[in-house]
C-alpha cells in the first residue's frame, strides 16, 4: 500500500467534530441534521421563521417523544436536544386523587400534641 492510500484510509477512518462528540453524531454538518426514530434515521433542513430558523418533526417523532407545544432545548457540544417539557408537579393532583380513591391517604404515625395543643391561642 503506497503512502498515499494510507493517507486517504487514515483521513477517512479519522473521527469527525469534537472531541467527546458522539460518533453516531460525528458526520453532522451544520446545516443538515438527522432525527433518530427507532433506530430509522431521517435528513430534516432548517427552515426560516422570521428572522429564526426551525426543524420541521413529522408527526410520529413529536408522539413517540411525547412532545407537546413547549418544549426545553439544551446544546451539547454542536448537538441540539430536544425534550418535552415537564412542569413541577406535573399529575400530583390526579395521583393524589387516586391516592384518596385508594384510601391511601391517611397519616403514617398518630398525630403527636405540640405545646401549641396544651393551651389555647390566637393570632396577633
Amino acid at each position: 500500500m503506497g503512502d498515499v492510500e494510507e493517507a486517504h484510509q487514515a483521513f477517512r477512518a479519522r473521527p469527525l467534530g469534537p472531541p467527546g462528540l458522539r460518533p453516531d453524531l460525528a458526520g453532522l454538518s451544520g446545516r443538515d441534521y438527522n432525527v433518530g426514530t427507532g433506530g430509522v434515521r431521517m435528513k430534516s433542513r432548517l427552515v426560516r421563521i422570521g428572522n429564526s430558523r426551525g426543524v420541521r418533526l413529522p408527526k410520529p417523532v413529536i408522539e413517540q417523544a411525547g412532545l407537546a407545544e413547549e418544549v426545553e432545548l439544551q446544546v451539547l457540544g454542536n448537538t441540539v436536544v430536544i425534550r418535552s417539557r415537564h412542569t413541577a408537579r406535573a399529575g400530583w393532583a390526579e395521583a393524589a386523587q387516586r391516592m384518596r380513591a385508594a384510601g391511601h391517604d391517611r397519616l403514617l404515625d398518630k398525630a403527636t400534641a405540640t405545646r401549641f395543643d396544651e393551651k389555647e391561642w390566637s393570632w396577633r
